[in-house]
């Protein structure tokens, strides 16, 4: 299938630059990759969210279960290691 797409002058001049360097043969060389690059890009981006997802899902089911910590306290917990830390630095 074809199509014909309008880059702008920005794309159109990186793209111009692309070729003067030899790495490619064609406008549509460039393109490709550009796309190969972005359909990993969403592919990946769309693990992460997968795997946030099944996170997001082990901690509820925890907290369900009543196994959670309290945030104040563990908030409190941190900032006093913080301060023992800063003291013990100078």
């Amino acid at each position: 299938m074809g199509m014909n797409v309008n880059l702008g002058t920005v794309l159109d001049q990186f793209v111009a630059d692309l070729l003067k360097t030899g790495h490619y043969q064609s406008q549509s060389e460039i393109l490709r990759e550009g796309l190969r690059l972005l359909k990993e890009r969403e592919e990946l981006k769309q693990l992460r969210f997968a795997e946030l997802r099944k996170e997001i899902a082990i901690g509820s089911a925890e907290a369900d279960r009543g196994e959670f910590v309290d945030g104040k306290e563990t908030f409190a917990a941190i900032r006093k290691r913080s301060a023992e830390r800063k003291r013990a630095n100078g």
